[in-house]
């Protein structure tokens, strides 16, 4: 029975190229430039801080890297099911991993504070990797897996996985700042799905019928086939585009200490703290920040909050106060 399956798999993998994922691709890449063009929005001060990260877009951005990685997923099996082609998959990884470390050194410089270490390209490019060991499991197997991997930081996290070596797997107990963190739990288990809904597609015959499905427009399935240049170019337009809304329309400056107060409990509850230990906190470093005369110089840019002694310290005096 077993080998009958493999049999019925194997041709199943066609060479044609479905088109349909690519158009799933590229409008997976619209919905991601609108998040971002959000996000910017929020950046350049015409939004409220949080805004991006809270309520329906925080559900909305969830919802896009959810099917970034399964379609990471689904491909990795038409491309190297039932035999890996090592060359190419080290080729595609290696791209891939490159344009991850670009990105990872691009934030460090242009946003310390919200550096992106293990964004979604990170994710793509480490799931992959750990994809290979699943390609040719059972895929009931591979959807408990993924279930696991979904659920487990809702149950489990420890100070232990806290150490910038392990933020990537998922599990820490202080959640760092990024402006964009996927670890490998809970976000591999949409890959993993992927993975195992290309394999029953293989064993059910459903590759023909995927093939024969609509593909939208044409510039949509070539951003598909391009999502790598397409992700990488994408936000560098749009911050441009609302620099420059923001020099003929510049957004309204705010009350300093509202700002503060605002952007600090969004990031405290961003980290998973309840709201009344956010304001207390806020409250509490507010207090201190405008005591040192630090306040100005902190929304300023000139003083960063992760590397100056006296912001540290006094975060940490505020924590223990709020507890």
């Amino acid at each position: 029975m077993a080998a009958d399956s493999e049999k019925s798999e194997t041709p199943a993998a066609a060479p044609w190229r479905i088109e349909a994922l690519d158009a799933a691709r590229g409008l997976a890449l619209i919905a991601m430039a609108t998040y971002h063009f959000t996000w910017d929005f929020e950046f350049f001060g015409y939004l409220e801080p949080g805004t991006a990260t809270h309520g329906w877009l925080k559900i909305y951005a969830r919802a896009i890297a959810s099917s970034f990685l399964f379609l990471a997923g689904f491909s990795l099996v038409l491309a190297h099911y039932p035999v890996i082609k090592a060359r190419s998959f080290a080729k595609r990884l290696a791209v891939i991993t490159a344009a991850a470390l670009a990105i990872t050194v691009a934030t460090a410089v242009a946003l310390p504070e919200g550096m992106i270490f293990f964004g979604i390209l990170h994710a793509i490019a480490a799931g992959s990797l750990i994809g290979l060991a699943f390609l040719r499991l059972p895929p009931l197997l591979i959807i408990l897996v993924a279930a696991v991997a979904i659920g487990l930081p809702s149950f489990y996290r420890s100070e232990f996985f806290d150490t910038p070596a392990l933020l990537f797997v998922g599990l820490s107990q202080h959640l760092p700042r990024s402006n964009d963190y996927v670890p490998l739990l809970p976000w591999g288990g949409a890959l993993l799905i992927g993975i195992a809904a290309a394999r029953i597609a293989m064993a059910r015959g459903w590759l023909a019928w995927l093939a024969r499905l609509p593909s939208g427009s044409g510039w949509l399935r070539l951003a598909g086939r391009n999502s790598l240049l397409v992700y990488l170019l994408h936000q560098p337009v749009s911050i441009a585009v609302v620099f420059l809304i923001s020099i003929i329309a510049p957004p309204q400056t705010k009350d300093p200490i509202e700002a503060y107060l605002a952007s600090c409990e969004a990031a405290c509850l961003a980290e998973g703290s309840e709201a009344p230990l956010c304001n207390r906190f806020c409250a509490c470093t507010l207090d201190r920040l405008q005591q040192q005369s630090l306040l100005a110089p902190l929304q300023s840019g000139a003083i960063l909050p992760d590397q100056d002694a006296r912001i540290l310290e006094l975060a940490r005096e505020c924590s223990a106060i709020s507890q």
